[in-house]
């Protein structure tokens, strides 16, 4: 694996192993052996003519290649030409001398440049060649890949619109996106590419752009997402795609397969996670770690741009079930909102506002809802409560920012920060006062009953704001678009906080991190099912749910916990289930 392919361009994920330290980062033996050995097994036919062309657009140390080439040694008398890109000269000379040791005969190409930087010089937006441009290489037969991986804001605003309008991406892209589509502009039709990538593009509203795109220029053949088996040490869950060309063959659905860990009783056992993909269920591996591995088929909502989850007969007949008792979802109580943002935390949220004189104590202070009190059905009261200076109100139905001139002891506090708050430039650049908060949200809707969750938890938490508190920006939120059904609230509170929707979760979205923790974002809750609320079963759950909120630290909240979790899967016309983590 490479160093970055660009050197303005950070590091990429993955493991520096201490022998090989000094910037450059590079992929695991494990890994690579088994994308090579993917790959190989897709070839159909040898070219006995002309020399096989294989590529690494980011060659790095050479691991992919030399891992590719071995597997290819069983074909003998095989006349290869291997080709490959690099940023890092000291990177390059590495890889240069492995080949030259490992593979004597085989024909090297490695030029030390830019792998996308070549393919725009090269190919048009549409795939064909440039008519101004230098002449192009032609295609390749086998491409290995470990694209850097670096968000859009990192890569710069400049870069990142030459790269979205090339390949036809929209939205905050990162950079391995546009690596995988400048592979499918030079890779034969009936070419193979295995590709070492992120798994975020697989179920992220940011990625629908290339998971169309995907479709439209690959024939893909199998999916991997190798959650959080740890290959590298970093907070990025990797995946693996083997794909071929665009050809006219018709292709089965993808192949699609996923490992997690977790705390489930194994059924079965494998030295390590890679070789635990040759199985299905709950696999222990050597190190004790219990992996549970899915195999089944890439569904994609019917739509090429749509989340990817595995499809399989019985996850399909589960869905088919909920669907059919389900009432609405999420988005039908109202709309969900990501708390506020103030860009300058440390001056706006302060649990210790109560500690200054009375005569200083900012006017404008509201009580703040954070990840802190999190806690199922009812927060937790903090001992020492946080609470946010708010600058905004509510004027004939516009919200604006507060004359700082009513609150003297506000404006006296905000006055004595004031070159840190102007010193966010875009908040001056948008035509904005320099105390407000960036992201205000509603104020009017703070005090009306509301729905609040985490956004990243090891199990789903929602509770009820009875409080009027303002939500901040770690936790999402919702009131109810008519006011007259707050008690959907509870019941989506219930639902909320079932193992059932851990389960549906994971059927419909499986983004997870490490750990087992799930991401509870606006794309996946909204989508959460509801049952009837108008049945005596959907009543029974909102008034006990009720019952939870005034009894939160009882003996007798636990209880009604457990029956209400029941009651969830009852209402979906399902069996409780156990669900690990």
């Amino acid at each position: 694996m490479s160093a970055t392919g660009n050197q303005e361009i950070a590091p990429r994920y993955t493991v520096v192993p201490e022998e090989k330290a000094g910037g450059a980062t590079y992929t695991p033996n494990i890994l690579a052996d088994f994308v090579a050995r993917k790959i190989v097994s897709l070839i159909d036919n040898i070219p006995v003519d002309r020399p096989l062309r294989v590529l690494d657009p980011a060659i790095g140390d050479g691991e992919l290649l030399v891992s590719l080439l071995r597997q290819l040694a069983n074909y003998r008398g095989l006349e290869i030409k291997v080709y490959g890109f690099e940023t890092d000269q000291n990177a390059l000379n590495i890889a240069t001398s492995r080949l030259k040791k490992y593979f004597p005969t085989v024909d090297v190409d490695f030029k030390l440049e830019n792998f996308l930087e070549f393919v725009l010089k090269h190919v048009n937006m549409d795939g064909n060649l440039s008519l101004f441009g230098q002449p192009v290489p032609a295609t390749y037969d086998l491409i290995i890949a470990n694209p850097p991986y670096v968000r859009t804001q990192i890569m710069g605003a400049t870069k990142a619109k030459i790269l979205t309008k090339h390949f036809g991406l929209s939205g905050r892209i990162d950079l391995y996106y546009a690596f995988i589509l400048a592979m499918s502009q030079v890779l034969k039709p009936k070419g193979i590419a295995g590709i070492i990538v992120s798994n975020r593009f697989m179920t992220t509203k940011a990625g629908a752009s290339v998971r169309k795109a995907l479709f439209q220029r690959f024939n893909i053949r199998h999916a991997w997402d190798l959650g959080d088996t740890k290959l590298f040490n970093a907070a990025v869950l990797p995946a693996v795609m083997l794909v071929e060309g665009k050809n006219v063959n018709k292709i089965k659905t993808p192949e699609f397969t996923s490992i997690y860990q977790t705390s489930e009783p194994a059924n079965d056992i494998a030295t390590n996670p890679i070789n635990a993909l040759e199985r299905e269920g709950v696999i222990e591996t050597e190190d004790g770690r219990h992996f549970n591995v899915i195999h089944g088929k890439l569904d994609t909502g019917d739509t090429p741009d749509g989340v990817w989850r595995i499809a399989t007969k019985s996850v399909d007949a589960w869905l088919a079930k909920v669907e059919a008792h389900k009432w609405g979802t999420f988005r039908d109580i109202g709309k969900i909102r990501v708390g506020v943002k103030t860009c300058a935390d440390k001056v706006f949220i302060r649990d210790d506002w109560m500690d200054m004189p009375e005569d200083a104590r900012p006017e404008l202070l509201k009580p703040l809802t954070t990840h802190h009190i999190a806690s199922r059905f009812k927060p937790h009261i903090s001992q020492r409560p946080r609470q946010i200076l708010y600058p905004h109100e509510v004027v004939r139905g516009r919200r604006r920012a507060v004359y700082l001139s009513q609150y003297p002891k506000s404006q006296a506090y905000l006055e004595s920060y004031h070159s840190v708050l102007e010193g966010r430039k875009y908040v001056i650049e948008s035509g904005r006062e320099w105390y407000e908060i960036w992201v205000p949200q509603d104020p009017d809707a703070w005090n009306a009953p509301k729905l609040v969750f985490r956004d990243i938890a090891e199990e789903p938490t929602f509770w009820i704001d009875l409080d009027g508190s303002v939500v901040n920006g770690d936790c999402y939120w919702l009131v109810c678009q008519n006011q007259e059904q707050a008690d959907l609230l509870w019941l989506a509170a219930t639902v909320g906080n079932s193992t059932f929707i851990e389960r549906f979760y994971d059927h419909c979205f499986h983004n997870k991190l490490y750990a087992g923790r799930r991401r509870f974002i606006t794309q996946y809750v909204e989508k959460f099912p509801l049952p009837d609320p108008n049945t005596q079963h959907g009543k029974a759950i909102i008034e006990k749910a009720k019952r939870v909120y005034e009894c939160s630290t009882s003996p007798e909240a636990d209880r009604l916990k457990n029956d209400l979790n029941s009651m969830v899967w009852e209402a979906f016309g399902l069996v409780d289930e156990k669900v690990g983590r």
